[in-house]
């Protein structure tokens, strides 16, 4: 009789560990999901906003170059005249 009892015993600690195994598992794979959806996250956020800044960089450096023009059109023009 009493060896059942240990029999028994042991087979439920053997469910306990096993049930505790399971549920880290599962949350270390929830864990490591978190991590990598923030990580790629962060990189599309990154990846953005150095496209809008190569964009922003893109559009002043081209107002610049209109402005030139226009300054040398300008300048061309009040000598021919003058």
């Amino acid at each position: 009789m009493n060896g059942k009892r240990d029999k028994i015993m042991k087979s439920k600690d053997h469910v306990v560990v096993v049930v505790v195994v399971i549920v880290v598992v599962e949350v270390v794979i929830v864990v490591v999901v978190v991590v990598v959806v923030v990580v790629v996250v962060v990189v599309v956020v990154v990846v953005v906003v150095v496209v809008i800044v190569i964009i922003v960089m893109v559009v002043v450096v081209a107002v610049l170059v209109v402005v030139k023009v226009v300054v040398v059109v300008v300048v061309v023009v009040v000598v021919v005249v003058v």
